[in-house]
């Protein structure tokens, strides 16, 4: 199992720490932008903190908002008038006090488990990037197959190994994310996505159909902590033997959240430059700390 650290807040940036190599406290970026000489929006934000208040408290009175604010009551009609307006909140009669709109609700329930996880991941992933200076993607489950949905491969040192791009499936019992997820997920989980794999009539899933070949695997992921790429492993899902490519190979770990695995980041490299012990020995530990890393920054969503 791995440990995942909690999130603090450090001041006002809001940095979250997460275990590195060496039990160091490390600290991530809250976000993938980057800083820049540019003017920010006073206005702007002081509408969006109104909204923020809104939203964490359900329905304010204009003096709860002051109070919460700090801004004038002057300036705070103003705000409201004009969130109004755009349809973002209203006020109720028995009261007058503002409430969030149900449309705004909607809307911020259509961003999916998916979103959260790549906006969470990103920055996380993005300093990842910048240590161990190799690639890596983020990959969730798919029941048969595991789906890329955020790389760091565009900020890489080393920039000739492409990942990706988002919607790239990669085969379960093959890649590195697959092994991790299978590894590391439940029992009765794991045996529900085997299952669908040994009825598959795709090449490339007859591998599902040798028990004792999979356990092998699945239990040295388990040992070493780590998925690794199947040598001969094609990239796709539905790829492999003489479409293999052996220019690249990764190891990966599970992001695990109350014991649930909700997705797998890997590191990505040119096979000849090292070998997965290698790669391993370097930067294993910075692996399994970005994702007990995304793993915290998760349960604190929750």
């Amino acid at each position: 199992m791995m440990n995942a650290s909690h999130p603090a807040t450090a001041l006002s940036t809001r940095l979250e720490p997460a275990l590195h190599s060496g039990d160091t406290l490390r600290l991530y970026p809250p976000s993938k932008v980057r800083p820049r000489k540019v003017k920010t929006i006073r206005a702007l934000d002081r509408g969006l903190e109104v909204l923020q208040v809104l939203l964490s408290t359900s329905a304010c009175s204009l003096r709860d908002l002051h109070k919460a604010t700090r801004l004038s009551k002057a300036t705070l009609t103003r705000i409201l008038m004009t969130l109004a307006q755009r349809g973002l909140v209203w006020q109720r009669i028995a009261d007058g006090a503002w409430l969030p709109s149900h449309t705004l609700r909607a809307n911020a329930a259509r961003f999916d488990a998916d979103g959260q996880l790549q906006e969470v991941a990103g920055p996380i992933l993005e300093a990842l990037c910048e240590r161990v200076k190799w690639p890596s993607v983020l990959a969730v489950p798919r029941l048969t197959w595991m789906e890329v949905v955020e790389t760091n491969s565009p900020r890489a040192y080393f920039h000739e190994v492409h990942l990706g791009p988002v919607g790239y499936r990669a085969h379960l019992l093959q890649s590195s994310t697959g092994r991790a997820y299978l590894a590391f997920c439940s029992a009765a989980e794991r045996e529900t996505v085997l299952q669908r794999l040994r009825q598959s009539t795709d090449a490339a899933d007859a591998i599902a159909r040798d028990t004792a070949l999979v356990e092998r695997v699945l239990e040295l992921t388990r040992r070493q902590g780590y998925g690794q790429r199947e040598l001969h492993f094609g990239g796709y899902y539905a790829r492999g033997g003489p479409d293999s490519d052996e220019t690249y190979t990764s190891i990966a770990v599970p992001i695990l959240v109350d014991e649930r695995v909700i997705g797998c980041v890997n590191l990505t490299w040119i096979a000849r430059s090292a070998t997965a012990s290698e790669i391993a020995t370097r930067h294993l530990a910075d692996l399994k700390s970005a994702a007990a890393a995304i793993a915290a920054r998760m349960r604190a969503a929750e």
